[in-house]
């Protein structure tokens, strides 16, 4: 016999209870468990005026936007949508069945101003790591450092060539966006005007800051990117810390495309783990981006073994000889060339970082190598003065050590690839450098939080501490 349902609803009041419909096992119930938001309202007080209506719950908006990046709901809209029918996501921000939820233009708002200025994502997040510690899933012994890029929100069309002067409009009629990037040139001016600039270059030199290819119109701080068989795009970087036991990413943080930037974030990142965590790996590997001599020569100096290639572009495409193929004798401070000839320095130091070695034109005339050598009228190479470090990494680089980092290293381009296809962070929603930063902190928290969640339920690897350095 078919069942009918009556489509009247005559029950007046209901016993219902939100926890027990919400199941055991729901991700945001094993979430909950392990998350910690007890120091919110204090740490955010000073923030708030004594006075007016009261806003909304720093702690709902936490808990909103954590369910919204665990579970890859990119826009605020859709977040409030979610919550308000979702009855675990209710559950999960301590709504009761009757709780209204606030606008999204309110929780838009409220995110990009009080968040910002108090820093709030980012103990949500170190926070987090320092449960993944506390539960032995982080060994301190080996990290890996990447970079992904993020295509940026905006029109690639609204541009202009970035070495032509711009008329910005008044700062109250540009975007927030506009307004971040008029705010750091002004303080980037400042800077140079007090000779505070650390210079565009790795060794202190003065800056040789190149225009940009392009600047958008929309979100001025995104750099320009072109690579060969893609469609040039608007970008920013995410970057990622992570310890090589099971992943867990230490820290986050997103910056402009940039070489520098990323050596230096690089570098950053590995002192704020170490100040917020007391971790010091003995290990740090990464890609041939990182290998530059200024952060080589620092990762040395603080006793991290740097397994990472070096960077190098002295090999000769055309096939004649490149600086490989000359020997230096370091106690005569001398190359030898492939001919048996020498190679000698004044000792000047050209761009605070290179030394030239030159033959005698006598020698170079007179030698039968010197079609495969040069067409000049003498061979001249050069030396960085802290080629020293270059070698040492070099030597590092035939150890087993070294190759079991590199095979540790693709957790961290796992943890990218979760990034943008899982989560859904292959383009960004926020504009400006400090909306990057939000997206990718909060990316990095929600892995943090699925991986640290999936793992309580059974014991960690053992660590991987076997090479030595």
């Amino acid at each position: 016999m078919m069942g009918r349902r009556e489509d009247g609803q005559g029950q007046f009041f209901y016993s219902f209870d939100l926890d027990e419909v919400v199941p055991p096992d729901h991700l945001v119930r094993q979430i909950d468990a392990v998350l910690d938001l007890s120091w919110v309202h204090k740490e955010l007080a000073p923030y708030y005026s004594h006075t007016g209506r009261p806003s909304i719950d720093p702690v709902l908006m936490i808990r909103m936007l954590l369910v919204g990046y665990v579970f890859a709901i990119r826009s605020e809209r859709q977040i409030c949508s979610e919550v308000q029918v979702n009855l675990a996501y209710r559950w999960f921000c301590k709504l009761n069945i009757e709780d209204g939820l606030p606008d999204h233009s309110v929780f838009c708002r409220a995110r990009h101003e009080r968040f910002r200025e108090s820093n709030a994502l980012r103990r949500v997040f170190e926070g987090v790591v320092a449960t993944c510690i506390a539960a032995g899933l982080v060994g301190g012994e080996a990290f890996s450092v990447d970079a992904s890029l993020i295509k940026a929100d905006v029109d690639k069309t609204r541009r202009v060539p970035g070495d032509q002067p711009i008329v910005w409009p008044k700062a109250e009629e540009t975007s927030r966006a506009v307004r971040e990037y008029l705010a750091a040139l002004d303080a980037a001016y400042n800077n140079q005007e007090r000779g505070d600039s650390d210079g565009g270059n790795s060794h202190g030199g003065e800056s040789r800051r190149k225009s940009p290819k392009a600047v958008s119109l929309t979100d001025p701080q995104a750099a320009w990117v072109a690579r060969p068989g893609v469609d040039p795009f608007f970008a920013y970087h995410a970057n990622y810390l992570i310890d090589n036991k099971v992943g867990i990413i230490l820290d986050a943080e997103g910056t402009r495309t940039n070489r520098t930037v990323e050596i230096a974030v690089a570098q950053t990142m590995v002192e704020r783990v170490k100040r917020r965590f007391g971790l010091r790996p003995q290990r740090l590997a990464g890609d041939t981006a990182y290998g530059a001599v200024k952060l080589l020569k620092w990762l040395i100096d603080h006793k991290i073994a740097p397994h990472i290639p070096v960077w190098d572009n002295s090999a000769r495409p055309d096939g004649t000889f490149s600086r490989a193929d000359f020997v230096f004798d370091e106690e005569r401070n001398i190359y030898t060339c492939p001919g048996g000839k020498e190679l000698t320095s004044t000792g000047n130091i050209d761009q605070g970082h290179i030394v030239y070695y030159r033959a005698s034109k006598r020698d170079c005339s007179a030698c039968l190598l010197k079609p495969k050598c040069t067409t000049a009228v003498a061979r001249k190479i050069t030396r960085d003065v802290d080629e020293d470090i270059r070698d040492r990494v070099r030597a590092l680089a035939r150890t087993e050590a070294f190759q079991q980092s590199r095979c540790e290293r693709k957790k961290v381009e796992m943890r990218f690839a979760h990034m943008k296809r899982i989560l859904r962070l292959d383009r960004l929603r926020l504009r400006g450098l400090s909306g990057a930063r939000d997206e990718v902190l909060l990316t990095a928290t929600a892995q943090n939080l699925k991986r640290l969640v999936k793992l309580l339920g059974r014991a960690p690897p053992p660590s991987a501490a076997a090479c030595p350095a």
